[in-house]
């Protein structure tokens, strides 16, 4: 899917500003102890200073490793999850100096897609109510009759009977609850939604129909996404830009096919090097990169890089000094490390403390 955004990687021609932007955010979740006079000890640093754009008409894809800030990214640009720091604007709008009811009028222009269409549903409401809920709530429609005609319209949408509406959702698969669900984000006709692994929980034979209809939703509705996954295969089908985050960190942002072709830093080389190959001759010949010890703490991360603890070219530099997020190329790939260089070519790992 070739969109404005995809030109604009490198320049930005003929859009004024980004539909998102996100400046200097973090989400810190306090620690506390006692039980009456509760005291702060710490801080759980689920999101740490990140920035970044999602540009008008594109889908941004968000990756990275379980618990690493994804979902705590996309509930803090839609304002679900408060920032603790930094700012997020919608267009000229700044999400974060609006007060519960300036975001409550918002609301119709930012939705979300959620993970588990099995908890994400309300099971004492019917189809229709669940769908028809945002229209009546933002009073998009005049009367009952009208409500019940976009509900269905929007049923059709996704690929579902209109006569579902007094139906309950514990009467439908998996794949038809995520269509629900997607259904309801569309009910106030949004221009941003937020993805959060919406294929995650879904068998595998029904996810590649999801990904095509949000794809055709995309093209009909002139929707953006940010699409949060940890599957890289489907991100890179779906994404136009691709980022990578790690223990609440970026550390890589770049165009899908020049992030998959050249990564640039070394968790990126390692996540890609565990995406599997149909093909079994290039499977035994590729590039193994084995990560050795744990995820740290996002209580206590390490000082200087997130990653050196991890990292196989990792040197001293990268354990007393934070890397620079900056544009390596000049054409929008953005990482954060010390030894990426510019160039078609990915970084060399040799050495350093992991297993290749």
């Amino acid at each position: 899917m070739v969109t404005a955004a995809q030109g604009v990687t490198t320049t930005h021609v003929g859009l004024a500003q980004p539909l998102v932007r996100i400046d200097r955010l973090h989400v810190h979740f306090p620690i506390t102890s006692g039980i009456l006079l509760q005291r702060r000890v710490g801080a759980v640093k689920a999101v740490d200073d990140i920035s970044f754009e999602i540009w008008k008409g594109e889908t941004l894809g968000l990756v990275g490793e379980s618990g690493c800030g994804k979902s705590t990214t996309g509930r803090a640009i839609l304002q679900l999850t408060r920032p603790t720091q930094g700012k997020v604007y919608f267009g000229d709008q700044e999400l974060t100096a609006l007060s519960g009811e300036q975001m409550r009028r918002m609301r119709k222009h930012l939705q979300v897609i959620f993970q588990d269409p099995y908890s994400s549903l309300n099971p004492r409401m019917t189809v229709g109510s669940i769908i028809g809920e945002p229209l009546q709530i933002h009073r998009m429609v005049s009367n009952r009759a009208e409500l019940r005609e976009r509900v269905q319209e929007l049923l059709r949408t996704v690929g579902l009977n209109p006569y579902f509406v007094n139906r309950y959702p514990h009467e439908f698969s998996g794949g038809q609850r995520q269509r629900i669900g997607i259904a309801r984000a569309l009910a106030l006709r949004p221009d941003f939604v937020v993805c959060d692994e919406p294929i995650s929980a879904l068998d595998v034979s029904i996810r590649a129909q999801i990904i095509n209809l949000l794809e055709d939703l995309q093209e009909q509705f002139h929707l953006t996404y940010l699409f949060i996954a940890h599957d890289l295969s489907v991100v890179r089908h779906i994404s136009d830009r691709v980022a990578v985050m790690y223990l609440g960190k970026l550390v890589e942002l770049a165009d899908r096919k020049e992030l998959y072709q050249s990564p640039k830093h070394p968790y990126t080389r390692a996540l890609l090097s565990a995406v599997p190959i149909p093909d079994p001759q290039l499977e035994r010949r590729r590039e193994r990169i084995i990560l050795t010890g744990d995820v740290p703490s996002p209580v206590n991360p390490p000082t200087g890089c997130v990653f050196h603890t991890r990292c196989p070219i990792a040197q001293r530099i990268c354990g007393a000094e934070a890397p620079q997020w900056r544009d390596i190329n000049g054409n929008g790939h953005m990482v954060a490390c010390h030894f990426a260089q510019p160039g078609p070519e990915p970084i060399a790992l040799r050495g350093g403390g992991g297993a290749l």
